[in-house]
């Protein structure tokens, strides 16, 4: 099974939010049409970024530690750099 760690942007505020799923199609759509809480006010929302892995373990991981960075601009810019280095 494969999971994804995602990034999101609101068109509405231009916030990100990060999340990690296992269907990342059905879980955008479920952001979009106002099922998942934080987001619901947030619409719409645009796919930036996402990541695969291999265990939910690994997704849970690297969700926590983009929570972790504190400003949208650190956050795009690691998802950058970890980008050119390879990952998926």
């Amino acid at each position: 099974m494969t999971f994804f760690v995602y990034i999101l942007k609101s068109l509405k505020d231009e916030k990100l939010y990060i999340g990690q799923t296992n269907n990342l199609e059905k879980r955008i759509i479920r952001h979009n049409a106002g099922q998942v809480s934080s987001t619901k006010n947030r619409r719409p929302l645009k796919i930036i970024y996402s990541e695969k892995f291999y265990t939910r373990k690994e997704s849970m991981a690297r969700e926590k530690y983009l929570k972790s960075l504190k400003s949208s601009e650190y956050i795009l810019n690691n998802i950058t750099d970890s980008s050119t280095q390879g990952k998926e």
